[in-house]
């Protein structure tokens, strides 16, 4: 039995459709056989299993998977423009015009920030815009048009182009929901590239739901685009959002929705799974976090539904980020030295000396990754450019990982 809290209405639901023996039994074949889990038996052990039993599950498929490590990205958030033309009711990225801290960063101010990063060692420049302002602001059209561009798609690529001839850095862009053109353009100069699913609900875009003013967070387009990047080889990103209203059940559906994707082009890199965090100003600030167990439990699950996935857990949006190790977390995701998580700004990266000790005392090596996963640079598939390789090739060591000397 559970008591879930942090779904629809935050109203608490119950059940008690399994007996504990069926339960246990599901854990063990999950545990001792390569059988994979539909659906409903996924939702069952949502509910009806133990925490504890979700624990030692989803610990023992990560072990199987990535034994003894976790990993992170050393990176920089680069804010390129955080004009938007949606509007979440949780988001305190977007900002309006004439709010003092809009960002609209041109080619010299971007160069600076990533010197910096190269300096203190980092390896991934983490380029993040609004959702097409340009097609709400004339204001961006305008800054677009001064500096010799027709789209922003076509200056992210260039600012990427730059950012790799000059620094050696590794761009990953998370830039919206885009075309399978524009996909095709930024695949050239990015080592992967970010795109939440959030959620699979269709009825979070409905009327007074979050994602209601955010045509761009429907279902349908953000699959569309996933599956536009397993289409163009494109080591991909995605995850989920937990708390924003969502049920069990569309959990487990967003997840097979991932796992069906990867299975049909191989491409989905990573998992996030991010809890939500209520920000003030925002519609939703006085909505409730999820609870702990809430959202571990979705942790547990991915790893269920996935055992052989990167999956992550972002440290700066829970106290305990260490008890997310024990729900089958084997990534950090991206930590900056340099800049702010400008998404949850009131959020701050721990120190990643910090994450280490952390890490350490939960027996296991924190080493860093590049922004992409070292199984897509072995793979025989076409996954990056030669522009790309070029760099990865000059920061990873045999494993795919992070050359120690670059680090030192």
């Amino acid at each position: 039995m559970f008591i879930s809290q942090g779904v629809t209405n935050n109203d608490a639901l119950m059940r008690y459709d399994n007996s504990v023996e069926h339960v246990s039994e599901l854990v063990d074949e999950i545990k001792h056989s390569t059988c994979n889990i539909n659906g409903e038996q996924a939702l069952s052990l949502f509910y009806d299993a133990t925490l504890d039993q979700l624990i030692e599950c989803s610990s023992y498929l990560r072990d199987k998977f990535r034994p003894s490590i976790l990993t992170y990205s050393r990176k920089v958030f680069v804010n390129l423009v955080n004009l938007c033309r949606d509007t979440c009711t949780y988001c305190t990225y977007k900002k309006e015009l004439g709010d003092t801290t809009i960002s609209m960063l041109d080619r010299d101010k971007v160069l600076a920030i990533v010197e910096v990063a190269k300096r203190l060692r980092c390896t991934e420049a983490l380029i993040v815009t609004g959702e097409r302002p340009e097609i709400r602001y004339l204001e961006v059209r305008n800054w677009l048009r001064k500096m010799g561009y027709a789209t922003l798609t076509e200056y992210v690529s260039d600012v990427c182009e730059m950012i790799i001839k000059k620094t050696g850095l590794l761009p990953h862009t998370n830039a919206g929901s885009l075309s399978k053109q524009e996909l095709l353009v930024l695949r050239e100069n990015n080592a992967s590239m970010g795109l939440m699913l959030e959620s699979s609900s269709v009825r979070l875009s409905g009327r007074g739901m979050p994602h209601e003013r955010a045509p761009s967070k429907h279902p349908r387009v953000r699959i569309k685009s996933l599956t536009s990047c397993g289409e163009l080889n494109i080591p991909t990103t995605t995850g989920l959002l937990i708390g924003i209203g969502e049920t069990p059940e569309e959990i487990v559906d967003s997840l097979l929705i991932i796992k069906s994707l990867h299975e049909s082009f191989g491409h989905i890199q990573e998992v996030i799974m991010q809890n939500f965090a209520p920000k003030y100003g925002t519609s939703m600030s006085d909505y409730p976090a999820p609870t702990k167990e809430y959202f571990m439990r979705a942790v547990a699950i991915a790893r269920i539904l996935m055992p052989n996935m990167n999956i992550q857990v972002p440290p700066n949006l829970s106290e305990s980020f260490q008890d997310y190790i024990g729900v089958g977390i084997n990534d950090w995701g991206g930590i900056s030295p340099v800049t702010i998580d400008y998404v949850n700004p009131d959020n701050p990266w721990p120190p990643i000396a910090h994450v280490k000790r952390v890490t350490s005392s939960k027996g296991f090596l924190l080493k860093a990754r590049l922004p992409v996963y070292p199984e897509f640079l072995k793979n025989e598939r076409s996954y990056l450019s030669h522009l790309v390789r070029h760099s990865v090739e000059a920061l990873s060591d045999h494993d795919g990982l992070v050359k120690e000397s670059y680090l030192a």
